[in-house]
């Protein structure tokens, strides 16, 4: 059986944490405590452990994984612009529960999945995660679940859905809130059409930061819900 580690005791935290880097730097998929939900984990730039971890929750590749960073900074080596909205959804936002997908820089040697060009990307809060990423560097993180099965709250909950295609499992109790992260599409502010619609970021996936709190940041920015959603 793969090894679980209690992050909230010291002496396992820091042995649970050297495990983890060793996997990740293996190519090996690792269980780790966020903000939202926990994740299953992988090296984003190891095209190998990226399939690995899509094969480990079921899932295609025309379903790739967001990409967690450890510092708001981070996001311009991995996207090809930060537009002045976007940009201020970091601040409003980072660390915390929001994905932004953005056009990806062309130059990265990675291969998510069919991402279209373009990336999701998100800073989670909670020490055990920045304290990882900061040593891993940018990882493919997805919720640590059987596709078609509730997010894991606990690496119990994990560890019972993913078993040994998880090589370390981080413990830090129940997830904050148990609800994942809100994502939103920002590809519009880079990839500008020819046509008269103005750029928009989209929500493409409800989650903890709600769309009144968006508004509040982006204004009309931010696309109003379709006439036929509001009818439903």
């Amino acid at each position: 059986m793969s090894p679980i580690f209690d992050c909230t005791d010291a002496a396992q935290l820091l042995t649970g944490m050297r495990h983890a880097r060793q996997a990740i730097g293996r190519g090996e998929l690792i269980v780790m405590p966020t903000d939202t939900v926990y994740g299953v984990a992988a090296d984003a730039f190891s095209p190998a452990a990226v399939q690995r971890l899509l094969d480990a929750k079921g899932r295609g590749r025309d379903a790739p994984p967001p990409v967690l960073i450890g510092t708001k900074e981070t996001l311009n080596a991995l996207v090809e612009e930060v537009p002045e909205a976007v940009q201020k959804l970091v601040d409003a936002f980072w660390p915390g529960g929001l994905t932004i997908v953005l056009p990806a820089q062309a130059s990265l040697a990675w291969d998510l999945g069919e991402t279209l060009g373009t990336v999701a990307v998100r800073m989670p809060e909670g020490q055990v995660a920045l304290e990882l990423l900061a040593e891993t560097g940018p990882m493919a993180v997805s919720s640590a679940n059987l596709t078609g099965k509730d997010a894991a709250i606990s690496a119990y909950d994990a560890e019972r859905m993913l078993g040994d295609s998880v090589a370390v499992y981080l413990a830090d109790g129940l997830s904050k809130n148990g609800i994942a992260s809100t994502i939103v599409d920002a590809t519009s502010l880079v990839r500008r059409g020819a046509d008269d619609e103005p750029a928009r970021v989209r929500i493409l996936r409800d989650g903890v930061i709600t769309r009144e709190q968006l508004s509040e940041v982006l204004g009309d920015v931010l696309e109003p819900i379709a006439s036929s959603d509001e009818d439903s």
